[in-house]
């Protein structure tokens, strides 16, 4: 009788072993983000981060250097580079009084990879209207 009982034990537990699992679907699926979606986070990032744009520029209003919103309209209006103003190969448009202050930050943000650079623009530029 224990044998028995230790084969149908066995068996039942091959079995379960041998059971492929099922997927399971989330209720609220993991949408994937675009490429811009993901350009505008690695800006936001670099902005907020590395870069130290945060210590002198705000979303609506000039701190130490011009807002953001404002940067984005210049330089949108003036079709103008952002990422070739950051390399220091580009002309102050938007306060050149500002310039010196800013050329500090030139030892960052010229060492930045293009991409971060690009991203960093793209992520300034969504702020215009």
């Amino acid at each position: 009788m224990k044998k028995v009982v230790l084969i149908i034990s066995s068996i039942a537990l091959l079995a379960s072993c041998n059971k492929k699992e099922e997927k399971k679907t989330s209720l609220y699926p993991e949408t994937k983000k675009t490429e811009a979606q993901l350009q505008l986070e690695l800006g936001q990032e670099i902005f907020d981060g590395k870069g130290m744009c945060y210590s002198c520029h705000k979303p609506d209003q000039k701190i130490i250097g011009p807002s953001i919103k404002e940067i984005a309209r210049i330089y949108k209006e003036e079709g103008a580079s952002i990422v070739e103003f950051l390399k220091e190969k580009g002309d102050p448009i938007v306060d050149p009084t500002q310039y010196q202050l800013m050329k500090a930050n030139f030892a960052i943000t010229k060492n930045l990879p293009e991409e971060e650079l690009k991203a960093l623009e793209a992520y300034i530029l969504s702020h215009s209207k």
